[in-house]
């Protein structure tokens, strides 16, 4: 009666299978010579005699497996046929092609009803339809917003965010519940899956959304819509800490070449030093002159011209032969390329310091030995890298390298067990965590100290996409909505808001974002300060020792009276009183032998050089010959040994001038005047100056 068995192409369908299997059944109770002989049966007429063979038979049925027009057909112990499937057709919606019919769900005896969808939901599109959505917390695709006590667990995120627009588009609404297990979803040993992709397997979710990248494994058992955000690999580490060097500034040359420099100087000094002492034994000056003190004379003083040199700070000039000239031409050609090839290094060196680190791409990553590195096992990243690693065919030995690392001891060493603790972990210490760009970055981007930075690696054409059951008649609806929200900007609009391109940190420089980030700090000059503070110390502990041994020659050192001194003494005594404007020190009064003399005596030009030397007080000194003392009759002084004392204004004073001989027998520079002080002096009779007093002062 049923109109479909007596269809020929039905019918043929349904009984050529058995058919089929019945006669395989006898072929092989024949080849196995297990038949049994029996009478033929009626099987109209009513028997209640069984048949003698019928139990042997229907166990090899059972046995039996043929291939037929449906399929295969096996067997089970109660009888069914566990290869049998069966698919379930209906009308879908769809904007571009209309309505149709599709395939909307299959059914098996193994996994059973697959896409239990009703046809209301495809006929009028996903307009008030209430979907289940599975989700994993992943920052900043899906995170828990602020709930409210009593109302259902609220979420935020660039994915919620995404979901949101394509529900106010379609219509429809959800019900979102995290997965148990915390993982995207891979493939077990058993041939099932786990995560998000197990819960569409096993029907308990019409959607999953979060961060969930679109791979050739998952699309076979499950259905995604198109990407909505490009997918890369980050790596993510803590930024290196900055090593603190006070000599860093020294560093542009090698410790060798600052030895060879420093022995440079004094070398040339003492070369400098002999060519003046050559100089002057070939001069042609009389004998017994006595030569002007030059800076080149003595050999610390040409140490110090070569050293002023060196700094650049110049120096008193060798005006001397062509050979002196020659080597201190040689030594400035010597200075100017050192301390321009020292600048150049020197910037050179502080450009590179600022520069991004050194992990920037996986061979990087594989190179260094400073980080460990791992990812989230049973991931896609983790699949990738051992997909890669393990390929035979692959020539780049990196990923070889880096699988080995990821891997060891099946990923218990080096990896995690869930994105938020690689990024702790990342934080930490050195560890470098692998994952996905767009996590990593935005971890970077919010991390409250600014610590760690990502460097990226694209990895290939893939996304992240909304994953839904295989055969899903809303991949396409949502497909689209995805496209147009693409083409209108929408999507950038919603990245900016979770990636702001200028944050609390930043992670073009690979540092904090302070406007600062190009000067040098104090550290980098610290060296510096400290051979400054080093030569102040050394300055100060020789100035103590010059003092002391000064004053322990003084006091061995007792003055005797009424000895004369060498006039060239008492000559530089009395310009270092004039010039260096001491009011306070005074002439030291024994060995000095002092005359009274008639100022009207002197020659009338000698009396013009006492106003130019002391317009104040009319004290002047120049030299003083003994022919000039001849004639003299009226002595300034009173008595031996009485002390005169020199007013301290100029209209009491008489107009006085003091001369006395320099060693070389010329005048020495007049000094400003100075405010007088009390001297003691020895007074001589008028009249003649003999010609054997010829080392004295005279007033």
């Amino acid at each position: 009666s049923n109109p479909m068995v007596h269809n020929p192409k039905t019918g043929s369908c349904i009984f050529c299978p058995c058919v089929l299997m019945l006669a395989n059944a006898f072929y092989r109770k024949l080849e196995d010579r297990k038949w049994h002989s029996m009478a033929s049966l009626n099987c109209i007429r009513k028997s209640t005699k069984p048949w003698n063979g019928g139990w042997s038979m229907l166990e090899t049925i059972q046995k039996g497996r043929i291939t037929g027009l449906t399929g295969i057909m096996d067997f089970m112990e109660n009888g069914s046929n566990s290869h049998v499937q069966f698919e379930i057709l209906g009308t879908s919606f769809s904007e571009t092609f209309g309505k149709d019919i599709k395939r909307l769900a299959t059914w098996d005896s193994v996994h059973g009803l697959n896409g239990s969808l009703k046809e209301s939901r495809i006929e009028n599109g996903m307009q008030g339809v209430t979907v289940k959505v599975v989700t994993l917390l992943e920052d900043p695709f899906v995170m828990v917003a602020e709930n409210i006590l009593g109302q259902p667990k609220r979420y935020k995120g660039f994915s919620i965010d995404v979901l949101d627009a394509l529900a106010k588009i379609l219509g429809f609404k959800y019900d979102i519940y995290q997965v148990a297990d915390s993982k995207y979803g891979s493939q077990l040993t058993n041939g099932s899956w786990n995560g998000m992709i197990g819960e569409l397997i096993n029907k308990r979710a019409d959607l999953a959304v979060s961060a969930i990248t679109i791979t050739p494994e998952r699309e076979n058992v499950v259905d995604f819509s198109k990407r909505y955000m490009d997918y890369s690999v980050g790596i993510l580490h803590r930024k290196p800490e900055e090593k603190i060097n006070i000599f860093s500034l020294f560093a542009p040359f090698d410790l060798a070449v600052w030895a060879c420099i420093a022995a440079a100087i004094p070398v040339v000094g003492v070369l400098i030093f002999l060519l003046t002492r050559m100089q002057m034994l070939r001069s042609q000056n009389p004998p017994g002159a006595h030569h002007t003190s030059s800076m080149s004379n003595s050999l610390r003083s040409a140490i110090w011209i070569v050293y002023g040199a060196f700094v650049q700070q110049g120096g008193d000039s060798v005006v001397g032969s062509v050979a002196l000239r020659i080597v201190m031409g040689s030594w400035w050609l010597f200075t100017l390329i050192v301390c321009s090839s020292y600048t150049a290094n020197l910037a050179a060196f502080l450009t590179v310091s600022r520069m991004d680190n050194t992990i920037r791409t996986f061979q990087d990553l594989a190179k260094q030995m400073d980080y460990a590195y791992g990812t989230v096992r049973d991931s896609a990243v983790y699949d990738y890298f051992r997909a890669k690693g393990t390929n035979p065919l692959e020539q780049d030995s990196t990923y070889a390298e880096l699988w080995r690392t990821i891997s060891k001891n099946n990923g218990q060493d080096f990896s995690v067990s869930s994105p938020s603790e690689g990024i702790r972990k990342a934080k930490k210490g050195p560890y470098a965590f692998l994952w996905d760009m767009a996590v990593v970055e935005y971890a970077a981007l919010t991390d409250d100290d600014c610590t760690i930075t990502v460097a990226g690696n694209s990895m290939s054409s893939k996304g992240y996409g909304i994953a839904m059951q295989h055969g899903s008649p809303y991949r396409d609806l949502i497909s689209q909505k995805i496209l147009e929200l693409q083409e209108k900007g929408d999507l950038d609009v919603l990245k900016q808001k979770w990636w702001p391109r200028t944050g609390r940190c930043d992670l073009n420089n690979h540092s904090n974002a302070q406007p600062d980030g190009r000067s040098l700090k104090l550290h980098s000059f610290a060296g510096v300060f400290c051979i400054l503070a080093a030569g102040l110390l050394l300055a100060c502990l020789v100035a103590a020792l010059e003092m002391w041994w000064n004053s322990n020659r003084c006091r061995q050192e007792q003055p005797k009276e009424d000895k004369e001194v060498n006039l060239e003494q008492v000559h530089r005594r009395m310009n270092s009183l004039l010039d260096e404007d001491m009011a306070h020190k005074q002439i030291p009064a024994p060995s000095i032998e002092i005359s009274a003399l008639d100022i009207g005596s002197m020659p009338p030009s000698q009396q013009r050089e006492a106003v130019r030397d002391y317009p104040g007080t009319g004290l002047s000194v120049s030299t003083f010959l003994p022919e000039q003392a001849h004639g003299v009759g009226r002595t300034l002084a009173q008595g031996p040994g009485s002390t005169l004392t020199l007013p301290l204004s100029s209209s009491t004073m008489p107009s006085i001038q003091c001369k006395h001989r320099a060693p070389n027998g010329g005048l020495f520079r007049q000094s400003p005047a100075k405010t007088p002080m009390p001297m003691s002096y020895q007074s001589v009779p008028g009249g003649p100056i003999p010609e054997a007093i010829e080392h004295s002062t005279s007033i």
